[in-house]
Order: C-alpha cells, then structure tokens, then sequence
C-alpha cells in the first residue's frame, strides 16, 4: 500500500480552516494555521480536496516516489 506524505506550508497559510472542514480527520488548526494530523496518511480524496481547495495552495500533498498528488496545476 502506497502512503502519502502531507506538509503545510505555515508562513503561507492564511488560516481559511478550509482543509479542516473538508477533511478533518486530516486537518486541524493550531495557532490560526493548518496542521495535518499525519503524515503520511492513506490516500484518501478529502486530503486531496483539502490540498486544491486551500485558497493559497498552502497544502502539498506528495506520494511515496515524491511526486506531487496535489495540489495540481
């Protein structure tokens, strides 16, 4: 089983609360900014969602090989 890896950018992230709202068995703020509970997790489509819905793509979400699952361009 392939696992993901998930980082937050802190210094870019505005603290929308997005990402804990779509996926917050992944995601939680902590002083204003998003923390992701794991890392790294079991692919699942609410992180991926969380990671393209964060309003200033503060979310990467990478798969075992390092290539980006999302955001993508």
């Amino acid at each position: 089983m392939t696992e993901w890896s998930v980082e937050v950018d802190r210094d870019t992230c505005i603290g929308s609360g997005t990402c804990a709202a779509i996926a917050a068995d992944h995601f939680r703020l902590d002083d204003g900014r998003a923390t992701p509970l794991a890392s790294p997790v079991e692919p699942a489509d609410e992180v991926v969602d969380a990671a393209e819905s964060c309003p200033v793509e503060a979310i990467l979400v990478r798969d075992a090989s390092g290539e980006v699952v999302a955001p993508q361009d």
